[in-house]
């Protein structure tokens, strides 16, 4: 059991140099207020004088202080340390190994310099443990963490929350619940007003893991004594009461040796408790808490071996992910890149090991993007946005040239189906652009061993990015072309002669049907546009009216376009209607002048369209603007279906299937070269440190396990 010790003090020093806090380890925690014989006691009990002293917070840091009993025929412990063989006590602080004190005077001005290094000259508290060992032949192995003594007021130059700051530090220490508290209090004060006791009881209530020390038993007023208080009747503490009597702020001064201390204190429990003092005094307390701490750490054993094997299993695993030392660095080069390349197909495939479950990346997100975004996007543009009636009739004035319009050009509808076609070209090149940028992040979704493979190699993770992204950056240009030219193709050639072109005209009646109906139409129709630019009043001309202009009653595009100028339509007003247009009277609305037409300056033909008035069209014009959207629809649907078809095919062709079968030959040829596979392969700082620490956390819980197997065996 008393080999238990000491390994528990090897793994404290692992937890304190790696920052682990994840297992709780059995260890004495002395807990008291400032003034109270802390220091003195741990003195007493290390046989030498070693703490800094003075006035006010001294102990600004955790001391943790590890004592091993080092006999001098251990000789396989001393020769570990650095040839120590013919001392009989020596020192050494964790955060200078190499160094070996001898002189305890040194030991006490290291302490100071460390506080001073780690939580500054101002009084100020820092919770960072200094580590002091300690090897002696006549101690016990103990673990003991002095920390700073409780206070109530800030003085000198104490911050003004110092209170809270201590009180919050050594909470963190006593809550670990493998911890035994050593509370230390003062014999001459009221034991029921005790800090330590107080807040020891905070987290141990049933006293279970408490052990009280009475300090200054010899500073007691005349006629009084601490029998009631050693015998448990003021305050009953479970684990026991013991006094001891320290040296004196005169004896310190001075510099009495400890040992005649020892011998003072012994005399004076015998003579003034001779019932007592076999339980009583310095080397009792060595006893106890020695007893005390073997007891603990054998009731904590199976628990902390639980928690040592899964502990034991994790960094097993972090020291697996860093890799082993590298021997063939032109190998393992090529094995990362294959590995890299794989896994950023595979995140693509969706055959990766580690999928995404919290949001869609690689080919998932590709694939929304094609049918989701670009799709919803093109079906979200309608056929004739930003197309009005004035565009379609002033296309179609325009594409007669000089003379008046009699027959519907062709060239109007091409005209027209093309601007319109032209709006699905920003959306593929968008589609393009998320693509890419998709391609672009999947460089950080693409598995967790290349992850960590590029966080051992910085620099290799940059050249890769920086491979990728030019290779992703080249492909775009042809990507976008192409793109551009799946537009540009369904502009070069408008074909009127297309399947679902006719399969959508058939659906339209023909326009050569009751042409003399339209005729009869035409004639009431053109009375009412000259005189007041209304549809008919009459029923029977009203009716004529609504059905010219329903979209089921307009011409079919079935030989539409063959046979416009075979179509005879007989419109004698609208040349009248397009003159009035550039010079439209204005009639006055006051009734004096009703009649009276007021001339105005004629508009210039040049800058102003042919329909700046808002006069109604005539029937020829609206049937010829219904016909002209009509098939403007049917086309542009056609297109758009082909479009949202090609697009996504283009960009897997161009951009994503070019980029997964050239990526690994790219890689090789960028970063495959001997003269660079010693800068690439270079680890970080960070992970090199890092798997120094997994290594010795292994070996000391591999040790640890070795102890609980070979020597725990007895209890």
């Amino acid at each position: 059991m008393e080999a238990l010790i000491p390994v528990i003090n090897k793994l404290q020093d692992v937890f304190n140099t790696v920052g682990a806090d994840a297992i709780q380890l059995p260890q004495i925690i002395v807990v008291g207020t400032q003034s109270s014989g802390k220091s003195s006691v741990i003195e007493n009990l290390v046989g030498r004088s070693f703490l800094p002293r003075g006035t006010g917070i001294v102990t600004r840091c955790p001391l943790v202080l590890q004592l091993y009993y080092c006999p001098m025929t251990d000789r396989e412990r001393r020769t570990a340390e650095e040839g120590t063989v013919k001392l009989e006590e020596w020192a050494q602080f964790l955060h200078k190994k190499e160094k070996i004190f001898t002189d305890f005077d040194e030991v006490r001005n290291e302490i100071e310099a460390e506080t001073g290094r780690k939580a500054g000259h101002n009084k100020g508290i820092c919770p960072e443990p200094i580590v002091l060992k300690i090897y002696s032949t006549s101690i016990l192995n103990l673990t003991l963490v002095d920390l700073p003594g409780l206070t109530k007021v800030p003085v000198g130059d104490q911050p003004e929350d110092i209170e809270i700051k201590i009180r919050s530090l050594v909470l963190q220490y006593i809550s670990n619940p493998n911890s035994i508290i050593l509370a230390v209090v003062t014999a001459n004060t009221d034991m029921a007003t005790s800090e330590s006791l107080k807040i020891a009881k905070d987290v141990d209530p049933e006293g279970r893991r408490t052990l009280a020390v009475v300090t200054k038993l010899d500073l007691m007023d005349a006629g009084t004594d601490a029998i009631d208080i050693l015998c448990g009747r003021v305050i009953p503490v479970k684990l026991g009461i013991v006094g001891v009597v320290n040296r004196s702020q005169q004896d310190i001064l001075d510099n009495k040796p400890i040992k005649d201390a020892l011998s003072d204190e012994a005399a004076f429990l015998q003579k003034r408790y001779p019932t007592l003092a076999i339980r009583n005094g310095t080397s009792y307390l060595a006893k106890t808490l020695n007893r005390l701490l073997m007891h603990h750490i054998r009731d904590c054993l199976p628990d902390l071996k639980t928690r040592v094997n899964v502990m034991m299993s994790q960094f097993q695993s972090l020291l697996n992910s860093y890799g082993d030392d590298i021997t063939d660095k032109s190998q393992m080069l090529l094995q990362i890149i294959t590995k890299f390349a794989s896994a950023y197909c595979a995140t693509i495939e969706g055959t990766a090991r580690n999928i995404e479950t919290t949001e869609l990346c690689g080919g998932a997100r590709i694939c929304y993007i094609f049918h989701e975004t670009f799709g919803k996007t093109l079906n979200s543009i309608h056929p004739l946005a930003g197309l009005t009636r004035r565009d379609v009739l002033t296309a179609i004035r325009n594409a007669t040239g000089p003379r008046p319009a009699l027959f519907v050009p062709e060239v109007s509808f091409e005209l027209l189906v093309k601007r319109q076609i032209r709006r699905l070209e920003e959306p593929s090149l968008r589609c393009v652009e998320l693509v890419h940028e998709e391609m672009q992040s999947i460089i950080q979704h693409c598995g967790i061993e290349s992850q960590q493979e590029m966080l051992r190699f910085p620099k290799l993770h940059e050249r890769i990015i920086d491979v990728v992204t030019h290779l992703l950056r080249r492909r775009l240009p042809p990507t976008n072309s192409m793109v551009e030219n799946l537009v540009a193709i369904e502009l070069a050639y408008i074909n009127t002669k297309h399947p679902d072109f006719h399969k959508e005209a058939a659906l339209v009646p023909s326009l050569l049907d009751n042409v003399e109906d339209d005729d009869v139409r035409n004639s009431h129709l053109k009375h009412h546009i000259r005189t007041n630019h209304s549809p008919p009043s009459s029923n029977e001309d009203s009716a004529m009216w609504t059905k010219s202009l329903d979209p089921e009653n307009l011409p079919s595009e079935r030989n539409l376009l063959q046979n416009w100028n075979s179509v005879k339509t007989i419109e004698s007003s609208a040349q009248n209607s397009d003159a009035s247009a550039l010079s439209t009277p204005t009639h006055q609305e006051n009734g004096n002048d009703s009649n009276t037409v007021q001339p105005k300056s004629a508009p210039n033909p040049v800058r102003e369209g042919p329909f700046q008035t808002t006069r109604r069209l005539s029937e020829k014009e609206q049937r010829d603007c219904a016909v002209i959207e009509r098939l403007i629809k049917s086309y542009f649907y056609i297109v758009r279906k082909s479009i949202q078809d090609s697009v996504p095919k283009a960009v897997m062709h161009f951009l994503v299937n070019y980029v997964k079968d050239n990526l690994q030959s790219e890689l090789v040829t960028h970063l495959y070269k001997s003269d660079q596979a010693e800068e690439l392969l270079s680890e970080s700082e960070h992970i090199s440190y890092r798997r120094k620490e997994a290594s010795d956390m292994l070996k000391v819980i591999f040790t640890l396990n070795y102890i609980h197997t070979h020597t725990c065996k007895e209890y």
